[in-house]
């Protein structure tokens, strides 16, 4: 019960902190975790993984406990305190821990991320909704150059965000929703 309402006071002080970065109230539900790591579940034989934007690890959380011993993790965070978040979860939490000799964390934005190979699965909690559209663009073009040919791209937007974002906007904020 601590965990959880660290977690959730954390992504609360980031959430208004850095809004634009952040985009949402708490960290991600067990239910939307398990929909956006559902591709996972079936894969066989060793898969390179990619999260970006995990934030405080929710996701992370359902994706680490599908992680076969020859499986890859990359956790892309560009948030500093999300950053250190993670990094204790990987050293603390007994669900990080069985897997964090597989997981990776990288500090910058998903524009600067390299890699070598390709991912068989990317999972993005990033606020789209938030981003300009070119921004938008921006990321989807590199999480398809980092995406293998037979790769599974998840993702999730907040259903009616664009319709509220509309309703409240200046004319300016509409034109770019």
């Amino acid at each position: 019960m601590k965990r959880l309402v660290r977690e959730h006071l954390e992504f609360f002080q980031q959430y208004r902190q850095t809004f634009q970065t952040t985009g949402a109230l708490a960290p991600s539900s067990r239910y939307l975790a398990r929909a956006l790591a559902r591709p996972i579940e079936r894969h066989h034989g060793p898969a390179r993984i990619l999260e970006v934007g995990p934030g405080t690890g929710a996701v992370t959380r359902r994706i680490v406990k599908l992680l076969k011993p020859e499986d890859q993790l990359d956790l892309v965070e560009l948030n500093d305190t999300f950053v250190e978040v993670l990094r204790r979860r990987l050293r603390d939490d007994p669900d990080f821990q069985t897997a964090a000799d597989r997981v990776k964390v990288h500090h910058l934005a998903i524009q600067q991320f390299q890699t070598e190979r390709p991912y068989d699965f990317i999972v993005s909690g990033l606020p789209f909704t938030n981003f300009s559209p070119e921004l938008v663009r921006e990321i989807f073009g590199v999480l398809f150059r980092l995406l293998a040919p037979q790769g599974v791209l998840t993702y999730f937007e907040y259903q009616h965000m664009r319709t509220l974002k509309r309703a409240f906007s200046g004319s300016a904020a509409r034109q770019k929703i």
